[in-house]
């Protein structure tokens, strides 16, 4: 019996379905490497960011003298009329540039103040660039500072010390910081800058008198970052309101500016 050649059947695959399954294959391929790639964006560039963030917070680009000509030049928004009853609000303008020196703040005193030893109770806010600190918690165990934050709310509709619980400072292994302060800004990650938010603060003072702040800027006029504006009214009375004293009352009927530290006529 002979056996025929052509009796076996062989299957051939098209060519065109052999260029589709590469097709194919490359496609797979592609996807993979760009899942694969964005998996390490994110494992890699996204903390590199973070902690681009934070040095940006904590150094300075500059170190400006305190005279430097256009630094400081403060520029006072307009103020809506607050009622009669309540205290006037200040403003404030505090040389936050240094990247190793925290600069300090006394309500009583309504100005920036030199201090040499941080644990003394002759201040009430810390700066440095972004990072805000009171005088109390961690910072100071000497200070009764302390911070509310109340949201986005109208600033002279405040007229007293809401009943809670105040945020002191806290240290971890790194820092040490006050949660309420730490986000009294938004960063935009694409032109990296700071925008204060409209929020107002209640802060405890290193003697445990009130003030209410709220931030206004973070830019010098140079354009230089930490140059920052607050808005604020201090109750220098120790009452749990921001409503005008007596003495102050008076002072404002005679025309006469009161003292941010008595509230008496100058």
């Amino acid at each position: 019996m002979s056996t025929n050649a052509f009796d076996t059947h062989t299957t051939v695959v098209p060519q065109d379905t052999q260029k589709e399954k590469k097709r194919k294959m490359w496609r797979n391929l592609f996807i993979l490497n760009l899942c694969i790639s964005l998996l390490l964006i994110g494992l890699f560039w996204l903390p590199y960011k973070f902690v681009e963030l934070n040095d940006f917070l904590g150094s300075s680009s500059v170190e400006p003298r305190r005279s430097a000509p256009g630094l400081m030049e403060a520029q006072k928004p307009e103020e809506p009329e607050a009622p009669s009853n309540i205290i006037p609000s200040r403003f404030a303008l505090i040389n936050a540039t240094s990247e190793e020196n925290w600069t300090y703040f006394d309500f009583s005193r309504g100005k920036q103040v030199d201090i040499f030893d941080s644990s003394s109770r002759e201040w009430d806010l810390a700066f440095r660039r972004g990072n805000v600190m009171t005088n109390g918690g961690a910072t100071n165990k000497f200070g009764k500072g302390g911070v509310l934050d109340l949201g986005e709310v109208d600033f002279d509709s405040i007229d007293q010390v809401p009943n809670r619980p105040f945020i002191p400072d806290t240290s971890t292994r790194t820092e040490t910081k006050n949660e309420a302060l730490a986000q009294w800004y938004k960063y935009n990650y694409i032109t990296h800058k700071l925008t204060p938010r409209k929020n107002v603060y209640i802060i405890r003072s290193a003697d445990g008198k009130y003030a209410k702040v709220q931030f206004l800027g973070f830019y010098c006029a140079n354009k230089e970052p930490g140059c920052v504006q607050i808005r604020y009214t201090f109750q220098n009375t120790g009452d749990a309101n921001f409503l005008k004293s007596e003495g102050q009352e008076a002072a404002t009927e005679a025309g006469v500016p009161a003292s941010p530290a008595t509230g008496q006529k100058t």
